[in-house]
């Protein structure tokens, strides 16, 4: 599966939240709301999620493994710095 688009909305500073990204893969299939985040050991992405009864957020959406998830990342935050 290859990243084809990558789409980076940036927003004015809400505590850690830096941006929103959606994530086109093989020109087919996008994921929106990415959350792009400021953490104390640099920047981060979080998945779509949702709150379920018990309280706890779960990811709508996410990578299986972690060479994957390491990849989406970088493509995600290489996208966001660039825009600085």
């Amino acid at each position: 599966m290859e990243i084809t688009d990558i789409r980076i909305k940036k927003v004015e500073r809400e505590g850690n939240l830096l941006g929103y990204a959606s994530v086109t893969f093989d020109d087919v299939f996008v994921v929106h709301n990415i959350r792009i985040m400021s953490g104390r050991n640099g920047n981060y992405i979080m998945m779509p999620n949702r709150k379920v009864k018990s309280g706890e957020f779960k990811d709508i959406a996410h990578p299986i493994n972690t060479e994957f998830r390491r990849k989406l990342e970088s493509s995600i935050l290489e996208a966001y710095n660039s825009l600085e």
